[in-house]
């Protein structure tokens, strides 16, 4: 008999003795002496389910890939074992001695971690991190055979669940892609992310996307391991049928294979098979709004909400600041709300309201709350009443607009102790200016200034009575060329398509340095759809990558741009959905401010 076998059967014997000893959660390297640059590999495996695993820092390493999740099942004698591994290739940066932390994980409620790995790194060629990145996927892929999608469809596939496919606009829908599998898992990677055209989406509970659960489920009478492997909300925002693009993903999977000697027939022969995948296409059928019973003010909320609001003060005196607060909550698309429409007394200068949104999605559906802050100020003595404010929604299950009403508050307004005559501008309509006060002031005569005899006929006195000629002259020609300029729409939106990144860029800097990395991926994939919208004069809910990339194409912007494009757009939507491993969060910041700068170049 072969050495090999003797020794498996030792290891089965150990490994009986090893599961009789409880759940396991052990840490390994491929080796602990590396070159700096060179990659290698640590596993961390459980030999049962957990959940909540918690990689270590690798402070002193790059991560080029992971976590890479594969989990495997055996069935002895009608007992199932469940095996998981979270694998990264890692590199070192300096040479020296280094340690890896442990990674922790919770069985059963109770929290294992592995044991620290002393690392040691000796002089080496450090290799560019995309070079390694592609010599690894390139080595899979000429080391692994590739099978159909076809003849996987029994054994591995991904498909697409939505909760609801006939829907209003603005009603919530959820899609789940849900992974079905028979077979071990060894390693997955995230091919294309869909598009989602004319949705809002929101991906909801990240973190659980990042650590898969998996759960057994039968399926026209066959038995499946399932886990959810990204579920997004979303919100229509046009009518018609619009369609939910596929999720496209590859795995390397082990299968059994065919014995070639009486020993592979005992134990049992395997092969590595590499499978592309995709969800199917889902339709959904999108219905206007019913135009019976809907008021002209209506904000577009969809949902069941309620309202209240409330002021910070019954009395003050004039030129004082009143703060009046409107707070909508509830259920549906909060964030896509518009601004509510107030009616103010005249007397009370009002301004833009400030606006703070409080979501929670972890009930998978989006609810919360949206808080209006509006400042106003009286600016003369007075009785005045805030009159009641009215909010409309459309309730989906209902099918009707319901029409919410908060109370009236009485303002006693004292004489300030400047008071004085004032206008009162109007911010919900800025063209009407009204004099409030009712006594008009006389002219004074003697306006305090003198003038030399000697100033009438002077230099001075004729220079001053060109000036108002010349201004309006300027003034003209300023205004036809004003005219000129925005005279084309297409060319205006293009001019402010760098203000659009430049804004959603700052508020990136602000989520990363809050740390908030979902946040920040969300405001820099934004902020290139924003700028690309404009640049390109494409309706926001229309784009996508094949019509950006036919668009610069058209005119004229380099290939290597175009991809540095897509990659970077693959990479903010992924980065929502699984941890970003191999570039810097600050390196991908950078890169977005120079790619805009350069089609701002070549357009």
């Amino acid at each position: 008999m072969n050495k090999k076998y003797y020794i498996v059967l030792i290891l089965i014997c150990w490994a009986g003795v090893l599961f009789a000893q409880g759940p396991s959660f052990t840490a390994t390297v491929s080796q602990t002496e590396v070159a700096v640059g060179q990659q290698f590999q640590i596993d961390f495996a459980l030999n049962t389910n957990g959940d909540r695993f918690a990689p270590p820092s690798f402070t002193g390493f790059q991560v080029l890939s992971g976590p890479n999740v594969s989990t495997s099942m055996t069935s002895i004698n009608g007992a199932t074992t469940v095996a998981n591994t979270y694998s990264y290739i890692l590199a070192a940066d300096h040479e020296g001695d280094f340690s890896i932390g442990p990674a922790t994980i919770y069985i059963n409620g109770r929290i294992a971690a592995t044991r620290p790995i002393r690392m040691h790194v000796v002089k080496g060629q450090p290799q560019n991190r995309r070079t390694i990145r592609q010599q690894q996927q390139q080595q899979q892929a000429n080391d692994v055979e590739e099978v159909s999608a076809g003849d996987m469809s029994k054994t591995l596939f991904i498909k697409a669940v939505v909760d609801k496919t006939n829907v209003y606009i603005g009603e919530q829908l959820n899609v789940n892609y849900r992974l079905y599998t028979r077979v071990a898992i060894l390693q997955n990677q995230l091919d294309k992310l869909p598009e989602l055209n004319g949705f809002w989406s929101q991906d909801m509970n990240d973190k659980k996307q990042m650590n898969a659960i998996w759960h057994t489920e039968v399926l026209n009478g066959t038995k499946y391991n399932v886990a959810d492997i990204k579920q997004t909300i979303l919100f229509p925002q046009r009518s018609g049928n619009l369609t939910i693009d596929p999720l496209g993903m590859t795995f390397i999977v082990r299968q059994q294979a065919q014995a070639r000697d009486i020993m592979e027939q005992f134990f049992g022969s395997f092969k590595d098979v590499k499978a592309k995948l995709k969800s199917q296409v889902v339709t959904i059928h999108v219905k206007e709004l019913p135009t019976a019973g809907k008021p002209l003010d209506f904000s577009g909320a969809v949902g069941t909400f309620k309202i209240d609001a409330n002021v910070d003060k019954h009395a003050l005196k004039s030129n004082e600041a009143l703060n009046y607060n409107v707070r909508v909550a509830g259920t549906g698309n909060i964030m896509l709300m518009k601004n509510l429409t107030t009616n103010f007394p005249l007397d009370f200068e009002k301004y833009d309201p400030k606006t703070t949104d409080t979501i929670n999605k972890e009930t998978g559906k989006i609810t919360g709350s949206r808080y209006y802050n509006y400042l106003l100020i009286p600016r003369h003595e007075g009785k005045y009443t805030i009159d009641p404010l009215k909010f409309t929604y459309f309730n989906p299950a209902t099918e009707r607009y319901v029409t919410l009403s908060t109370k009236a508050f009485p303002i006693a307004v004292a004489k300030g102790d400047k008071e004085a005559n004032v206008s009162a501008l109007s911010s919900a309509d800025k063209q009407d200016v009204k004099l409030l006060d009712k006594d008009i002031r006389y002219i004074k005569k003697d306006t305090g200034f003198t003038t030399g005899s000697d100033f009438f006929g002077s230099t001075w006195y004729y220079l001053l009575l060109l000036l108002g000629p010349l201004a309006f002259i300027v003034a003209r020609i300023y205004r036809k060329w004003y005219e000129r300029h925005n005279s084309d729409v297409v060319k205006v939106r293009s001019r402010r398509a760098s203000k659009i990144a430049a804004k959603h860029l700052a508020d990136a800097k602000k989520q990363l340095a809050t740390k908030n990395s979902a946040g920040y991926y969300e405001a820099l994939f934004k902020g290139i759809y924003g700028y690309l919208s404009f640049k390109l004069n494409i309706p926001y809910a229309n784009l996508n990558q094949e019509d950006i990339t036919e668009n610069l194409r058209a005119r004229s912007v380099s290939e290597d741009l175009i991809k540095q494009l897509q990659d970077t757009l693959d990479l903010c939507d992924m980065a929502r959905f699984a941890p970003v491993s191999g570039i810097s969060e600050q390196e991908v910041f950078e890169k977005t401010k120079n790619m805009i700068n350069d089609i701002e170049d070549e357009i």
